[in-house]
């Protein structure tokens, strides 16, 4: 039956291996251990595949089921529109006891400086009293004014303007130029339902 295979001449193989044939031996060697290594990491590879979307969709879940909630939207700058009732009230007081609103308009071009000097005492005295008896007014530093002082990080800019080069950031370090002035209380006096604030002084009509 193994008539079509030609004869074997087992005198063709060494009877003795010489450094070629372990040279030789040692490379094939060699290469089936490659073979072998790349055999091994291309099948890791296609298992990684296999894997990588089952993996990704349950790392999905517990980043979504414990995402941080969204941080608060900014709440909207409110603008609070100042109703004119206090200010028209505060502009009748100032005519009724200081004449304010008749110095104000009247052309004093003509008047000489003393004529001046002398309605001014009159204005300011007016003035004066109704910031006292309305008005419970204080400064806002506590310092004298030209003495030298630092703001802290943080100060209240609202309170305070700085002026001149101002540069960087706070600890800032001046002279106090004005101290200011804040309403610690405010009392108006009460007007009747019905009254119109903007007459603010009625028209004098003499009998």
């Amino acid at each position: 039956m193994m008539d079509f295979l030609p004869p074997i001449d087992l005198t063709l193989f060494p009877a003795t291996l010489d450094l070629l044939h372990l040279t030789l031996a040692g490379l094939s060697l060699m290469l089936l251990i490659v073979t072998l290594i790349m055999f091994a990491v291309l099948l890791s590879n296609l298992r990684k595949a296999k894997r990588t979307p089952a993996a990704k969709a349950h790392k999905t879940k517990p980043l979504a089921a414990t995402a941080a909630p969204a941080a608060p939207a900014a709440q909207p700058v409110v603008i609070k529109e100042s109703g004119p009732e206090a200010a028209l009230q505060l502009l009748g007081l100032l005519q009724s006891e200081a004449r304010f609103i008749d110095f104000i308009e009247e052309n004093i071009t003509p008047y000489a400086d003393a004529d001046i000097g002398a309605a001014v005492r009159v204005v300011h005295a007016g003035c004066r009293k109704v910031l006292q008896e309305h008005f419970q007014l204080e400064p806002v530093r506590s310092e004298s004014e030209g003495e030298r002082l630092s703001l802290p990080q943080g100060f209240d800019a609202s309170a305070i303007r700085l002026t001149g080069n101002v540069t960087g950031t706070a600890p800032f370090h001046g002279t106090l130029i004005h101290r200011g002035w804040r309403a610690g209380k405010v009392s108006l006096p009460q007007t009747a339902a019905g009254h119109d604030l903007h007459i603010i002084a009625p028209a004098e009509v003499e009998l």
